[in-house]
């Protein structure tokens, strides 16, 4: 039953940024480009919702509606550096190659069938990490 809720958020989720346009290539390419505040909005707008939605979550104690566990978020490790590089290297695919995670899935849905090339290359890129991780500094 959960992989059925799973699957039905999923698809929505990707109708969603379908719609709004965040997998857009040109709304992409205007963010990059500081010509349009769309994305801005878009993202803003998410990580206000993201930060409100946690610390409800935190201070509340909420409880998972699937099995009824208290929800638990740890706290993000001290220090800007690790940060700033994944930005650099997650910003820079995202600049390369028009999409970032989340939208490349919708954009196959959608049949733009080139993006296939970009879902493989992030995940030899995941796979990779997960060869080198603990040679990094983390």
């Amino acid at each position: 039953m959960n992989i059925l809720l799973y699957f039905l958020i999923g698809t929505l989720f990707g109708i969603t940024l379908y719609m709004s346009e965040v997998s857009s290539w040109f709304r992409i390419y205007e963010m990059f480009q500081f010509n349009s505040f769309h994305m801005y909005g878009v993202i803003g707008t998410a990580v206000f919702l993201g930060a409100t939605i946690t610390f409800i979550i935190k201070k509340l104690k909420l409880k998972s509606i699937l099995n009824g566990s208290t929800i638990e978020i740890a706290d993000k490790e001290k220090g800007w550096k690790r940060y700033l590089y994944g930005g650099i290297i997650f910003g820079s695919g995202w600049a390369i190659s028009g999409a970032c995670p989340g939208p490349m899935f919708s954009l196959l849905g959608a049949g733009f069938f080139p993006i296939i090339v970009v879902i493989l290359s992030a995940t030899l890129g995941t796979f990779v990490y997960g060869l080198i991780r603990s040679k990094l500094p983390h």
